[in-house]
């Protein structure tokens, strides 16, 4: 009897799931099926005969014992075949399952898997179905739990959502029955392994270069600023661009549900929130990380995200004297994110008066950097908005730069431009104290 021949008898088949988007589907016949879950179940009894290797020396192993399982048990199986085994196999014992192609993938942003058999990624701002699957919904489980475990997370019943991030700061959000009815959903939004650059925003069309100059000059001029935009209209990827803005020299303190900021700067602090422990408690929130901030002497404070009371905690931060803070939130225009904001403060629990919100708000914010998915998926600044103060109860703004649309073209492609509205910003005199001048150029013509 072969050495292997007890893992094939006692293994069920299981499904080919390497994405081969640009490659012919290879057949999968009964003997393929059965040498795959047996070489996984092997090896998976012989790495835990090893503990402790790093993944490196394990991807060894498993292609070393891969080749010696196919010397023995090839059968009739091609070349081809037994390395898209080997590579299924070292994908599920060491990375994500079946996705993992999907995650490697630099042109893929965003991978949605709706059920075990339901797979979608976002490629180039087009949401495309993928050929690839999880075996049954147990399978999707023990790769969510394969995420969340090693940060201290947990998923089940009793806490059946989930937010947490891959070792490379790409962010997750799963979600299981019963609040799931199709089976566990995982969401997973990819953030590139080396930062994105101002040079990259400008390279994609994000903004235009006399934009991010004068961006610059407002983040080094300690400017509040708060980036608003829908979901994936690339608000974090903004953000992180923003904040490297920030002189070396500076103390940052990062707040985020979620760890996804990438800070090249020596001096940083970061912080992120905590779930409740399976017994309800032990919950650390935004909103007590901003309060905690605050007596850690921070030169910067950067929120990941405003998403409730927190909003009050950052608005008087922002009005007593911690200057060039940055965070984001969602709206669809400058106005909306102060609606919201309003909205967000009143969560807090205290009975303040709409006027005197609207006062902190025009107080605290300086700028508004409105970001937009377009139709055809590509991600732009289309405002650069200006906080004057108030007048009478209404909170005044002033368009600064905006993405003007002229056209679609054949392929579906948005044809624009970036243009200044002619308006100097009210704030002209302290960037001056500050060192800097803008030109006349960019507010006498559009560019």
């Amino acid at each position: 009897m072969s050495l292997f021949k007890r893992y094939i008898d006692s293994s069920s088949p299981a499904t080919l799931t390497k994405e081969v988007e640009d490659l012919p589907v290879l057949k999968k016949n009964k003997e393929y099926l059965d040498l795959q879950a047996a070489l996984h179940d092997y090896l998976l009894e012989e790495l835990k005969k090893h503990p402790g290797q790093d993944k490196s020396d394990e991807k060894q192993k498993i292609e070393e014992m891969g080749q010696a399982f196919f010397e023995l048990e090839g059968g009739r199986l091609t070349f081809e075949e037994k390395q898209e085994i080997i590579h299924y196999v070292k994908d599920e014992l060491l990375e994500y399952g079946p996705i993992t192609p999907l995650l490697e993938n630099p042109l893929i942003s965003e991978v949605m898997v709706n059920s075990f058999d339901e797979i979608y990624y976002e490629k180039n701002g087009k949401i495309i179905k993928s050929n690839v699957n999880f075996i049954d919904n147990q399978h999707v489980l023990r790769v969510i739990e394969r995420i969340v475990s090693p940060i201290g997370r947990r998923i089940d019943e009793s806490s059946p959502m989930v937010d947490a991030r891959l070792p490379n700061g790409s962010r997750v959000n799963a979600i299981i029955p019963p609040l799931a009815l199709k089976g566990p959903s995982l969401t997973i939004r990819k953030f590139s392994e080396t930062p994105f650059t101002i040079k990259d925003l400008i390279q994609f069309g994000t903004l235009s270069s006399d934009m991010a100059d004068f961006l610059d000059m407002c983040v080094k001029s300690k400017f509040n600023i708060f980036i608003s935009g829908g979901t994936g209209s690339g608000k974090t990827s903004t953000l992180n661009v923003l904040s490297s803005f920030i002189p070396n020299t500076e103390r940052i303190v990062t707040i985020e549900d979620a760890a996804e900021l990438k800070l090249n700067q020596e001096h940083v602090v970061a912080l992120e929130s905590r779930p409740p422990n399976i017994e309800g408690k032990g919950q650390i929130t935004i909103r007590e990380l901003v309060r905690n901030s605050l007596r850690m002497r921070p030169d910067r404070i950067v929120v990941g995200e405003v998403r409730g009371a927190e909003a009050l905690d950052m608005l008087q931060a922002m009005n007593t004297g911690h200057d060039g803070s940055l965070s984001t939130g969602h709206a669809n225009t400058p106005r909306d994110i102060l609606s919201r904001l309003e909205t967000m403060v009143l969560m807090a629990g205290f009975e303040l008066p709409v006027k005197a919100i609207r006062e902190q708000i025009a107080g605290a914010i300086d700028l508004i950097v409105q970001q937009s998915r377009l139709k055809d998926g590509t991600r732009k600044i289309t405002h650069v908005t200006e906080v004057l103060g108030m007048e009478g109860d209404t909170i005044v703004l002033q368009d600064i730069f905006i993405f003007k649309e002229t056209g679609i073209m054949n392929d579906g492609r948005i044809e624009g431009r970036f243009t200044s509205t002619g308006i100097r910003p009210k704030f002209t005199d302290k960037l001056e104290q500050n060192g800097y001048s803008l030109p006349a150029s960019w507010f006498s013509k559009e560019w």
